[in-house]
């Protein structure tokens, strides 16, 4: 009996020769060991079909006739990702020769570790136009859900990504109208790095070989420390139920988009430790998570994991500003349609805080609006002539709610947290869990707040509000894995001011000077500084994809550049009938918009 071939771990031990089936045997052997059952049967598109055929009957207790399954596959297999991911986690009808309706599932939807886990390798799914093989398939319930492509150390996973896509978007291929429309995840590895997206539609995928953030990612263990060995990966992201937990859990699909997304890691982290401290009952706490790193979606998840939650009578996400109320209820219907309550008033928060329709266990409101629930205010009705003190506040009609398990996850904690508001809660809901998510938290190092207790005072930190720290991914952490926008630097330098300009050389235009009436007429360090940003701009926001953010020093100089961005782009525009100038946006309450304020609100 030959020895099955095993790679080293070190990742500088595998030569670049190791060939692709070698380290595709090893990975086979993994999942064996990972208590996979390994289908070397299952190698085309009817035995596939066949071992489906077996699983759903089994799962749903029915025997289907040869027409039947015919039927059922031509309903079930779609050319639509989104379609078939929502009927791989829904109840579904089918309807039998004789009339008769069958209510079915693909897999066990509610525990999915009781689901069965097999592996296929080197599948071929034969159309008219595609021949693909496929390195290893992972299929649930005999339904292919994760597809995993090998390669050697000389090829670049991210690249391999791309492979993949390209194969999607040919004619033909066999990810439309075969039962591969099923396939949740892509992972490729060439074993020492391993990466995984999300499946979509061909519309979700913008890759490009110039394109520096792509949506591909590298799973990481809960200090944020890369997961890269493909041995690695498979022991903490392949485990049967962790697995199964990744797809039903942790894969969320985005209804206004139509399109299918994978949390990260350190997403599902957070997530994962709000519910066990809920689960637990095991007090308060904080995620530290930097801007930019989805902060909505894990507290989207966290919420409606926690409506699941029977042992939980509501859940209010918590925002600071009442122009964040509607925003951040659109983000969260944006996951999922109607799946949050719209307060527009104190009084109807109050409404949905005392009704027990499960469409209201989840709310989203502003700390203004809880803060004037919780005091003496009352409901008075509009044209009501009655003295006030008739009529019950608010206060008094929350009182049953007193006693129950309420959990409140703040936004910006670091802002709406640091004051009565915080305690007013406490002492009102005795039994109610605090989580907050920020990214800059406060620390003894940066705290400007005391309390003062008898003859003791002490600083008010992020940790005294909310007890302990649950998971921190910092913009250190986002850099280094790619995972949000890194800063963008870029150094411009002009001549120095009063320095004599230099000879322009032959044949060019000397070099244009400050266009600010009462200036110099030497070419400017601002200028150039101008020059360069129109210059640059659109190839470091991607062809104006993202925006950019102009600092300045004091406000004198901001003045001289904003005059110097008007003229410079006029003097473009002239000459150059084609160039686009860029919007200079400011906000609305900001310094910039009281300095450039429209003809209309100057009054012209």
């Amino acid at each position: 009996m030959s020895t099955p071939f095993t790679y080293p771990r070190a990742p500088q031990a595998q030569p670049l020769h190791v060939k692709e089936r070698d380290i595709e045997s090893a990975f086979i052997e993994k999942l064996r060991g990972l208590k996979y059952t390994e289908r070397p049967d299952i190698h085309d598109r009817a035995t596939l079909e066949a071992n489906f055929r077996q699983k759903f009957e089994a799962l749903n207790r029915v025997r289907l006739t040869d027409g039947e399954f015919k039927r059922l596959l031509e309903e079930l297999t779609l050319p639509d990702v989104f379609t078939a991911a929502k009927v791989l986690r829904e109840k579904n009808d089918f309807t039998r020769d004789d009339g008769t309706p069958l209510a079915y599932t693909l897999v066990n939807i509610k525990d999915w570790c009781k689901n069965d886990f097999e592996a296929v390798q080197q599948l071929r799914i034969n159309t008219d136009y595609s021949h693909h093989r496929y390195d290893v398939l992972l299929l649930i319930n005999g339904v292919p859900v994760v597809q995993i492509e090998l390669k050697t150390l000389s090829v670049n996973p991210r690249r391999a990504m791309e492979q993949i896509v390209d194969y999607k978007n040919d004619p033909g291929n066999g990810y439309t109208r075969t039962l591969l429309c099923f396939i949740q995840l892509f992972i490729v590895s060439n074993r020492t790095d391993t990466v995984y997206c999300a499946n979509n539609n061909a519309r979700h995928f913008a890759f490009n070989a110039d394109e520096r953030f792509l949506p591909v990612y590298r799973f990481a263990d809960r200090d944020n420390k890369p997961v890269n060995h493909l041995d690695d990966f498979a022991d903490r992201f392949l485990q049967k139920c962790e697995l199964g937990r990744m797809i039903s859990r942790y894969m969320v699909l985005i209804q206004s988009e139509q399109k299918l997304l994978m949390m990260r890691p350190d997403q599902i982290y957070a997530v994962q430790a709000i519910v066990d401290c809920i689960d637990q009952n095991c007090g308060n706490g904080y995620i530290w998570h930097t801007t930019g790193s989805g902060k909505t979606l894990t507290s989207f998840k966290a919420s409606t994991l926690l409506k699941e939650n029977d042992q939980i009578d509501k859940c209010l996400f918590v925002v600071d500003r009442k122009d964040l109320d509607r925003q951040t209820r659109e983000e969260f219907n944006k996951f999922q349609e109607g799946c949050v309550e719209e307060n527009t008033n104190t009084a109807a928060l109050v409404r949905s805080l005392l009704s027990d329709d499960k469409a209201d266990k989840v709310i989203v409101t502003t700390i203004q609006k809880l803060g004037l629930a919780l005091s003496g205010s009352a409901d008075v009705p509009v044209g009501s002539r009655a003295h006030r003190g008739a009529y019950p506040s608010y206060r008094e009609r929350l009182a049953p709610l007193a006693t129950k398990r309420i959990v409140f996850i703040f936004d910006e904690c670091h802002r709406s947290q640091f004051g009565e508001n915080h305690h007013a809660i406490k002492e009102f809901f005795p039994r109610a869990q605090l989580f907050g998510f920020t990214g800059t938290p406060i620390f003894d190092a940066n705290a400007s707040r005391q309390q003062i207790t008898g003859d003791q005072a002490s600083m008010r930190t992020t940790e005294d509000l909310f007890q302990r720290e649950l998971h921190a991914y910092t913009i250190t952490h986002a850099m280094e894995d790619i995972n949000v926008l890194r800063f963008y630097v870029d150094y411009s330098l002009g001549a120095s001011p009063g320095a004599p300009a230099s000879s322009p050389a032959e044949g060019k235009k000397p070099a244009r000077t400050s266009a600010l009436p009462g200036t110099s007429a030497l070419p400017t360090p601002k200028r150039a500084v101008v020059e360069a940003i129109l210059a640059k701009h659109d190839t470091a926001t991607h062809s104006r994809c993202f925006n950019a953010l102009f600092a300045t020093a004091s406000i004198n100089e901001a003045i001289e550049y904003h005059g110097l961005f008007q003229s410079i782009q006029a003097e473009r525009q002239a000459e150059d009938s084609a160039f686009v100038p860029l919007r200079i946006e400011t906000h609305k309450n900001g310094l910039m918009q009281q300095l450039f304020p429209s003809p209309a609100e100057a009054g012209a």
